[in-house]
């Protein structure tokens, strides 16, 4: 009956400590992402490039400072215009010259 009220609060505070590490793992994940990404796709303007660039530059500085909720929401936007500038320079559809 002990070990398993031990059992039951060692998996209760591995759930509990879970986030944590996912959030970490989530916010470096989506800055290596961002990286791939910037290296393989082509920005369509400059001013977008920048804009970009500043966003990772923030998420970056949420990351040191220990924010990882903030790099998690910043580095999420990111992806998510990356992902919708790369649909639009032609990738989707699939007829061509």
């Amino acid at each position: 009956m002990k070990g398993t009220a031990l059992s039951a609060l060692f998996a209760a505070a591995t759930l509990l400590a879970s986030p944590v590490f996912a959030a970490d793992d989530l916010c470096a994940m989506n800055l290596q992402k961002i990286d791939d990404s910037m290296a393989t796709t082509a920005t369509t303007s400059e001013g977008l490039d920048k804009t970009l660039t500043e966003h990772i530059d923030k998420a970056k500085a949420a990351q040191a400072s220990g924010d990882k909720k903030e790099c998690i929401t910043i580095t999420s936007k990111v992806l998510e215009r990356l992902e919708k500038t790369d649909k639009g320079s032609g990738t989707a559809g699939g007829s061509g010259s």
